[in-house]
């Protein structure tokens, strides 16, 4: 009698022992398996290049930051990068960490750099877009598990969001070649709130083209005024290099 007791008190200190094991190879390599994750499923949202310098997991403190997030721009475009955001933060609801639906508190981005190249044919901004809107329509991409199975995507409710300290620079391009180069100039700052409330959620390709959604929006009023105001005389383009500015003024506010 005791030695079965022995034994199945052992096979119990065994199990312990695995799962404080596997919980602790898990915590030590989050930041790591976290990174991968937008590493890989970055550009299949996008269908650019996304990168990220450092991401660290703080589960005592229920938080989480990444740095210096790069997106690259679509083929077509010349500057390598379309956004670089220096500092992502977010507090998450550690009560819903292992739930279908997890509750992000707040997100903030940090002074991103945004680099828009566009005019009357569309502009790297709408490209990208465009292909995450594409992604979600097709389900997003495929998260597999540990056997290459497919598993179900997670869901995702943002209480707060804020992207304040936006700059954005480049390129406009006019009739017959003419650029006008665009300075670091002041993006509003952008506050979105209650995304994905409900018991459905939202994934993280819908929060993502969200994301995007209001950055896109927001750069492109701010560089059409700057269109507009150079079209108003702060540059001699001659009367047709005002129209084309107009133009451009027009498609870019989808006018």
């Amino acid at each position: 009698m005791n030695r079965a007791k022995n034994i199945r008190r052992s096979i119990v200190i065994l199990v312990v022992a695995v799962v404080v094991i596997a919980g602790a190879v898990l915590v030590l390599n989050l930041d790591r398996i976290v990174k991968t994750g937008v590493d890989t499923y970055g550009p299949k949202m996008t269908g650019v290049t996304v990168t990220v310098d450092a991401v660290h997991i703080g589960l005592l403190t229920a938080s989480a930051n990444i740095k210096d997030l790069v997106i690259g721009n679509p083929q077509g475009y010349q500057a390598p990068q379309a956004i670089s955001i220096g500092a992502i933060s977010a507090g998450i609801d550690p009560t819903t960490v292992f739930s279908p639906k997890i509750r992000i508190r707040f997100i903030k981005i940090e002074a991103p750099e945004i680099t828009f190249e566009g005019g009357l044919g569309g502009n790297n901004l709408a490209a990208i877009l465009n292909n995450v809107n594409g992604s979600e329509a097709s389900g997003g991409p495929t998260v597999t598990n540990a056997v290459g199975q497919p598993k179900p995507a997670k869901k995702y409710e943002v209480d707060d969001l804020l992207i304040s300290g936006a700059k954005v620079n480049g390129t406009i391009r006019l009739f017959g070649g003419k650029e006008i180069s665009i300075p670091d100039l002041s993006v509003p700052e952008i506050h979105l709130t209650d995304l994905g409330q409900g018991t459905g959620g939202i994934t993280m390709t819908d929060l993502t083209r969200r994301i995007l959604q209001a950055i896109t929006t927001s750069t492109i009023k701010t560089v059409a005024t700057e269109a507009a105001n150079v079209g108003s005389g702060g540059e001699n383009l001659g009367k047709q290099g005002i129209n084309s500015v107009k133009k451009a003024f027009s498609n870019l506010l989808g006018k």
